[in-house]
């Protein structure tokens, strides 16, 4: 769609009580490289990455979701998205300016339907980013965020409408009806996903590994350091990406992935997969079964940070 206002993701941002262990957590073991720091407040880049970071992390009294952050392709774009949301009675959290954040920009910050702040910026300057070697296993790029809703039927009808982002694939059970919306903005599978949860709270967010042997190197690494494992590894059916789930000190899930599909938009048609079928949750049979363990670690802790900006 060439009328999109939104282009692609650029970063998540995380609060939690320890600092200290996310940030060992995300830089040393994780592979990310930070780039600005102040007391509190640490930016973490994929060294394949142009963008300036692709995780932000701050220290605060509560877990939270501080923000997800999406691209934009000018002023232009960022403005006009800006008028649609606020003339649609979506609250503002800043108006359209000047970001003060690592890069620069031009972007503004507004609550979903949920209550999580999303800021939408453009103009922010390239990182110098490199190539990622062979058996080199740090992220390339933050490849999707999903979030839980508890009326994720409401949340991407939010997204569609406002954001223009385009349902991709759905997942479902017989016993629970549709769980599980892949929404995309480019011609990625899914840069965004929603998913049924009994709160709203981060499900997980998912970086790119170069390959993957990269990945598997990547999965080890976190396995020797005795990283909490959720599921994985295995190979998904929807989006057709690979996937290694792990949590972070703090209890979000975090993936490795590598491969997720790149649609041609004119032809695709969603497809609705039952993933009562093991082939559908991990199409290699090499994961531990979905079960009762899994969902629940993907559920999170309910998220306090709604309809409160993030001070950053």
């Amino acid at each position: 769609m060439n009328d999109r206002l939104i282009t692609h993701l650029r970063h998540l941002d995380i609060a939690a009580p320890d600092y200290a262990k996310q940030h060992e957590f995300y830089t040393d073991l994780w592979g990310l490289t930070p780039v600005a720091e102040e007391p509190g407040i640490s930016f973490l880049a994929a060294e394949g990455s142009p963008e300036q970071y692709v995780v932000r992390l701050r220290e605060a009294q509560e877990k939270r979701l501080d923000l997800i952050s999406l691209g934009a392709a000018d002023e232009t774009s960022v403005d006009a998205m800006a008028q649609r949301l606020a003339g649609s009675g979506v609250q503002l959290v800043s108006e359209p300016g000047t970001l003060q954040t690592p890069g620069g920009g031009y972007g503004f910050r507004f609550f979903d339907v949920d209550g999580r702040t999303i800021e939408i910026s453009c103009d922010v300057a390239v990182r110098r980013h490199r190539r990622i070697e062979e058996q080199e296993s740090v992220p390339i790029k933050l490849s999707h965020v999903v979030i839980n809703s508890p009326n994720p039927e409401r949340t991407r009808r939010f997204y569609e409408r406002y954001l223009d982002f385009a349902l991709s694939d759905t997942l479902f059970h017989p016993n629970m009806g549709e769980a599980m919306y892949f929404m995309r903005c480019n011609p990625q599978h899914h840069s965004l996903a929603i998913a049924r949860g009994p709160h709203v709270s981060l499900h997980h967010a998912s970086f790119e590994m170069r390959g993957i042997d990269e990945y598997m190197r990547g999965t080890g690494r976190l396995l020797r350091n005795d990283i909490k494992k959720v599921w994985g590894p295995g190979r998904h059916l929807a989006g057709n990406n690979t996937f290694s789930y792990f949590l972070d000190p703090h209890g979000n899930t975090v993936e490795y992935t590598t491969e997720l599909e790149l649609l041609d938009e004119d032809t695709w048609h969603p497809h609705l997969y039952d993933f009562s079928d093991p082939e559908v949750s991990d199409q290699w049979g090499t994961a531990n079964p979905m079960d009762e363990f899994v969902a629940a670690e993907s559920f999170n802790d309910p998220d306090r940070g709604l309809f409160v900006a993030p001070p950053v």
